[in-house]
């Protein structure tokens, strides 16, 4: 049965409090198996015979908001991507050793042409972006304190929901769940 990795927004932030036991529960209610969690800021492993991520997401959001009572943005890969995001090089060797952060940020679509101009616009001395497929990856040279870039920022200037993680945590999933040969 094919593996997903759920990336979710909102999941112990904000005053929005959600017990891994809990999560893991909710995820059992859609008959999806092998459920795990992954830290705890809203990584959920799970497998389920549907292919149709975008059903999976939409299903899944409604899910949570039925039982907790909030909004929650959900960003469905695959084991494969999550690695691929892992190994992916966006920025220099040299940017990369100098930053204070390297985050990962997931989207639903891709972003068009004036999408991406609008996040190069948000660009700056401490924060640079790279855009490939449906992750944005975004260095920040300092303490993410002293950026002016933030999810709420993506999210107003490109009208589109995301959810970040830290490369490390993203290294970490691709490590412990691994794409399945073929």
């Amino acid at each position: 049965m094919p593996q997903f990795i759920a990336f979710l927004r909102a999941i112990n932030v904000g005053g929005h409090t959600v017990k891994m036991e809990r999560l893991r529960h909710l995820f059992e209610s859609l008959e999806f198996t092998n459920v795990e969690t992954f830290i705890a800021s809203g990584n959920v492993i799970f497998e389920t015979s549907s292919q149709n991520t975008k059903a999976l997401e939409t299903q899944i959001e409604t899910m949570l908001n039925d039982n907790l009572g909030y909004e929650v943005a959900t960003f469905i890969t695959t084991p494969t991507e999550v690695a691929a995001v892992a190994t992916y090089q966006p920025f220099s060797e040299k940017e990369i050793a100098t930053a204070q952060a390297l985050n990962v940020g997931f989207i639903s679509d891709d972003l068009d042409q004036p999408a991406q101009e609008r996040l190069m616009a948000l660009k700056t001395n401490i924060d640079d972006f790279h855009v490939h497929n449906r992750v944005i990856y975004w260095v920040c040279q300092k303490k993410q304190s002293e950026s002016t870039f933030s999810n709420a920022v993506f999210e107003k200037t490109l009208k589109q929901k995301s959810t970040w993680r830290g490369i490390n945590t993203i290294k970490r999933l691709a490590a412990k769940y691994p794409p399945s040969p073929k």
